[in-house]
């Protein structure tokens, strides 16, 4: 079934009511295309002012979408080849996170990036897009390859967070993540982070510092998720809403702070009405940024990536 959120049900409504006309068309034998046209025009019209004025939540039930696409789709849209490296020769392979060499336009770049299920039973298995450190630890060693054969790095983020759970915190769940933003600060080829989906806590950060961070418009990066921080501020999920607006999360509140480097638009409604046209959008990106990036000095790459991160959130007494 479709799914629709209560911001979209005038859309929805509409919809129904074109189908209905059709129906009507078809079983009666008349021209209905003048009525046909006139609620197009107004749904199309709806479209353009309710996802043009979207607020945070709005913003994060879209990027919570479950046709919304996830890194294996876009590699699959964008790359002409990828090949899946796994495990991190410690512990075993975390499913939460995926990489591997890919090409774009004929570029070998190594992709790594987060994955959600579709079902009950591809959830469960990507541990719904939480990664545990062993994840954090294959996504490092994977850089650690990119770098030995001198080729860039490309990171999906798409995770509700790092998996919290007690087997994760004894495997070292923490130092995995400060090992992985110490080593991605310094790390001796360019890197290009892009927020797919949800970009919430460590567990974003965990594969988010890089020459280039960007947004798809519909996504949200923050240290914490609405519900949760409601619930610390509020005593209540109740509040997520509220929460969703004071914590300044979506693509255009990250880059007038200066936190992210550019946002990506989407299809109208979100990526998940157009996967095929958002991943255009997206290769084309990196195709730009990656030839830009390839050409400048590594050294002096690597200084301005330090500097970047470290003038963020720098408090002046």
């Amino acid at each position: 079934m479709k799914v629709t959120f209560d911001f979209e049900k005038p859309l929805a409504e509409l919809e129904q009511q074109i189908e209905k006309v059709k129906q009507m068309e078809d079983k009666n034998k008349l021209d209905m295309s003048a009525t046909i046209n006139e609620l197009q025009t107004k749904l199309d019209e709806a479209r353009i002012q309710i996802y043009g004025n979207l607020n945070g939540w709005q913003k994060v039930q879209i990027s919570r979408h479950p046709e919304r696409p996830y890194t294996l789709q876009y590699l699959e849209l964008m790359c002409d080849d990828f090949i899946e490296l796994h495990g991190d020769r410690t512990v075993g392979d975390d499913k939460a996170i995926i990489g591997g060499f890919g090409t774009l336009n004929g570029q070998t770049v190594m992709f790594i990036g987060h994955q959600k299920g579709r079902n009950t039973k591809e959830r469960q298995y990507r541990n719904f897009g939480m990664a545990n450190p062993e994840g954090y630890r294959k996504a490092l060693r994977l850089m650690r390859l990119a770098e030995k054969f001198n080729k860039p790095v490309v990171t999906l983020i798409d995770t509700p967070g790092a998996f919290p759970g007690l087997e994760a915190e004894e495997r070292g769940q923490g130092e995995a993540i400060a090992r992985n933003l110490l080593e991605m600060s310094i790390l001796k080829v360019p890197i290009i982070c892009v927020v797919i989906g949800e970009g919430a806590s460590g567990g974003a950060l965990g594969i988010g510092i890089g020459d280039k961070v960007m947004m798809l418009d519909n996504s949200w990066y923050s240290v914490i998720s609405p519900e949760n921080c409601s619930t610390i501020l509020f005593k209540t999920w109740e509040q997520k809403e509220r929460a969703a607006e004071m914590l300044k999360l979506t693509s255009t509140e990250m880059l007038k702070n200066k936190l992210i480097d550019g946002v990506i638009k989407e299809p109208l409604g979100g990526a998940h009405q157009d996967p095929v046209a958002m991943a255009a959008t997206l290769k084309k990106q990196l195709l730009k940024d990656l030839k830009v990036l390839t050409e400048r000095n590594i050294d002096e790459l690597v200084a301005e990536r330090i500097e970047k991160f470290c003038s963020m959130g720098v408090v002046v007494e």
